[in-house]
C-alpha cells in the first residue's frame, strides 16, 4: 500500500529554520518523483518543487530559490524540505505527492500530476 506522511511542522520563529519530512512506504522512492506543495491560509495550494527520482531533472518554483532545499534520503525512504530564514509567508500546510514515474510530470506544478498525497503538516511562523 502506497503511503506518504508529512511531519516536522509546528511553530517556528521568524528567521529560524525548519525541516519537513515526507516519509514514504509501499514503493521504491528512487522510482518516483515527489512534489512538494504549500497551501497558505486563504490561498490555493501552490507547487514548490518536484524532486525527481534517479537521474532525472528536478524543478523548483522561483519562490523557493535560495532558501529552500529538498534533499532525498533513499535509505530512509524520505524526501525532506528544508527552509532557512523563514518568514510569515512560509506559514501554511505543506503536502507531498507522488508522481506517476521517476521523471517530473508536465506540468509539474499541477496537483493533478500527482496520484498519492500525504495528509499535510502545518507550519506557523510567528514570534
Amino acid at each position: 500500500q502506497v503511503q506518504l506522511e508529512e511531519s516536522g511542522g509546528g511553530l517556528v520563529q521568524p528567521g529560524g529554520s525548519l525541516r519537513l519530512s515526507c516519509s514514504s512506504s509501499g514503493f521504491i522512492l528512487d522510482e518516483y518523483a515527489i512534489g512538494w506543495f504549500r497551501q497558505a491560509p486563504g490561498k490555493e495550494r501552490e507547487a514548490l518543487a518536484c524532486v525527481a527520482g534517479g537521474a532525472a531533472r528536478s524543478y523548483y518554483a522561483d519562490a523557493v530559490q535560495g532558501r529552500f532545499t529538498f534533499p532525498r534520503d533513499y535509505a530512509q525512504n524520505t524526501v525532506y524540505l528544508r527552509v532557512f530564514h523563514v518568514n510569515s509567508g512560509d506559514t501554511g500546510v505543506y503536502y507531498c505527492g507522488r508522481a506517476r514515474g521517476s521523471g517530473c510530470p508536465d506540468p509539474w506544478q499541477s496537483q493533478r500530476s500527482y496520484n498519492d498525497w500525504g495528509q499535510g503538516t502545518q507550519v506557523t511562523v510567528s514570534e
